[in-house]
């Protein structure tokens, strides 16, 4: 039980980071990285997203689309069920602190079309644990507790990711950086050594 958790966390953390080795949610990793802060909170909003939507589509699946042979429907649900909980967090968010939600600006409604959450959503309904993490029995993610954790850690090393890439930013803003390289194509740079970083995991886990 502890090795499956264990590597679980690993997996969703590090090996198989939904940004830097899956490629997934590249959109606000490049948009609202420019600060570490703004990245932090995007990744907070993000990993709630990830486990509320978890939280829902996992039941809807098992219990009820499933049954009911309608899985084919699942993306549909999933996605309207993910709309629905970030216009919650968008209003919530404006509310409680506009100044951090002028800062997300587009970003934050664009999560409803974060591939990295309806990734999740998806993942963890694979019969296959081996697709997600090496030396596992197969069927261990067929639980609500495995899945939640999945989707708790796969936020983890989403906002890891972003706040990684928020820090490098703030420092290539105060180095000498050739005309041609600055802004996109520096952080293009940047993201790539990063992606090779965190390739190493994918060696160990």
């Amino acid at each position: 039980m502890f090795q499956t958790i264990l590597l679980i966390i690993i997996a969703a953390t590090f090996s198989q980071n939904f940004i830097l080795v899956k490629f997934l949610g590249i959109c606000p990793f490049l948009g609202v990285s420019k600060k570490t802060s703004s990245a932090f909170s995007m990744g907070i909003a993000v990993t709630l997203v990830m486990v509320i939507a978890t939280l829902v589509t996992f039941p809807l699946y098992m219990y009820v689309l499933k049954p009911l042979n309608i899985a084919y429907l699942e993306i549909i649900f999933f996605i309207f069920i993910i709309a629905a909980l970030v216009q919650m967090l968008e209003k919530i968010i404006a509310k409680i602190s506009p100044a951090l939600y002028q800062s997300m600006g587009i970003y934050l409604p664009l999560i409803t079309t974060n591939c990295a959450i309806l990734g999740v959503a998806e993942i963890v309904l694979v019969d296959e644990l081996t697709a997600v993490v090496s030396g596992v029995a197969a069927g261990t993610l067929m639980n609500l507790g495995f899945a939640l954790l999945y989707a708790l850690f796969a936020g983890v090393g989403f906002t890891l990711a972003m706040v990684l890439m928020g820090g490098v930013r703030e420092r290539m803003e105060k180095l000498p950086v050739a005309k041609c390289m600055k802004g996109f194509p520096i952080t293009m740079v940047a993201a790539s050594f990063m992606a090779m970083a965190f390739y190493v995991f994918t060696l160990i886990a």
